[in-house]
């Protein structure tokens, strides 16, 4: 028996679509985060803001790493100078928790849940 691939069909971009991803606006005000190291003022991205296709794959590898994946995005740029002035771990725990509290999440909670 042979079967044959066939794609799955596409509408053209003249037509109308289920949902405009495009239109769609934060809820929230996505106010950056300040915070101070080593002397340094550094500003994460709000975590609303980031691009999650990153989390995910940060997140992959464990809570540790869905962690330092979450700073590397937020910081953007910064992070190799942000890397290179390390970071104990008790203090990127507290850390953590500021940013999540001041993008109105629980601390655990992950970026990607649902707001209520």
């Amino acid at each position: 028996m042979t079967t044959q691939n066939t794609p799955a069909k596409r509408r053209p971009d003249d037509k109308p679509f289920d949902f405009n991803l495009d239109a769609v606006k934060s809820e929230v005000e996505l106010t950056p985060f300040v915070f101070q190291h080593e002397g340094r003022r550094w500003t994460f991205e709000h975590q609303q803001a980031l691009n999650i296709m990153h989390l995910i794959r940060a997140a992959r590898h464990g809570d540790a790493s869905a962690v330092i994946g979450t700073f590397q995005a937020a910081l953007g740029k910064e992070w190799p100078a942000f890397e290179k002035a390390g970071l104990p771990q008790w203090k990127a725990q507290k850390l953590f928790d500021a940013y999540q509290e001041h993008c109105g999440m629980e601390p655990g909670e992950s970026s990607a849940s649902p707001s209520s």
